[in-house]
């Protein structure tokens, strides 16, 4: 089953959320900031994390530079959710690998169908090497 951390500072969000990923067949832990979610990251690195930018004691941004930083060959895609459209709140982003934006307020709908497109292309990927 695949894996997603889910990491954002508001309850809604994070029960909202969980409660859809895990209807549409995905194993969801949650964090309530970046602090958390890295705690649980050196446990077990989960197959996707979703996180919001905006948290109190450790934003996306430390966390995304964090991951990068201890996990230098991390392969396993963060998608950012955030309402800061403009190019100089993503410039922060330049050399993450494997880092998607998702504009807020972000359908639940379009979430899956974006994960569902990244792991089909991944299984599409595997199977054409094998």
């Amino acid at each position: 089953m695949t894996s997603i951390l889910l990491v954002d500072d508001e309850p809604m969000v994070r029960r909202i959320m969980r409660g859809s990923l895990e209807k549409s067949g995905f194993s969801v832990d949650v964090a309530e900031n970046g602090e958390v979610a890295l705690v649980k990251i050196r446990a077990q690195a989960p197959n996707a994390l979703i996180t919001d930018i905006e948290m109190p004691r450790m934003d996306g941004r430390a966390l995304c530079a964090a991951i990068v930083k201890e996990f230098p060959d991390r392969t396993y895609p963060i998608f950012v959710l955030t309402s800061l459209t403009e190019r100089e709140h993503r410039e922060w982003s330049a050399g993450i690998e494997n880092l998607i934006f998702l504009e807020k307020p972000v359908s639940v709908r379009k979430l899956l169908v974006t994960l569902d497109a990244y792991f089909d292309a991944g299984k599409a990927i595997e199977q054409a090497d094998s």
